[in-house]
């Protein structure tokens, strides 16, 4: 009985092609002035967002060839500070449109959950995506 030929990792070079590349944020945790009822004004809620942002195929070897984390958390905060805001969706919707003033990013997805505002859910809220 002959034993089994140890298995290689990966059989060799393989031409490859770039496609993309997906840059995300997850679970970005905000205060955010948010909300239409009576209750909601002048209060901070939680909003828990998750951003996906899909750029081109390039070579990335620095930090200036792709799109810095912190962008996606700074343009969050800078919503934030611009006042409250009625609806989780004008929220996700205002935030993908300021992801998409980088011209690297060629697709927007943003998630945003609202905890604790339904009583029996974990969570509520709405995903919007954008595309040039």
């Amino acid at each position: 009985m002959s034993l089994p030929e140890p298995l290689a990792p990966f059989p060799g070079p393989v031409a490859a092609r770039r496609e993309g590349l997906t840059v995300f944020v997850r679970g970005l945790e905000v205060q955010a002035g948010i909300g239409v009822h009576a209750h909601e004004q002048g209060v901070l809620q939680t909003l828990i967002l998750d951003v996906t942002l899909e750029l081109g195929p390039r070579p990335v070897e620095r930090l200036s060839d792709t799109v810095n984390y912190e962008t996606v958390a700074q343009a969050a905060a800078a919503l934030v500070a611009d006042g409250h805001i009625g609806l989780v969706e004008t929220f996700a919707e205002r935030l993908a449109l300021a992801c998409l003033d980088d011209p690297r990013v060629r697709r927007v997805t943003v998630r945003v959950e609202k905890p604790g505002c339904l009583p029996g859910a974990v969570a509520a809220g709405c995903e919007v995506a954008y595309a040039r």
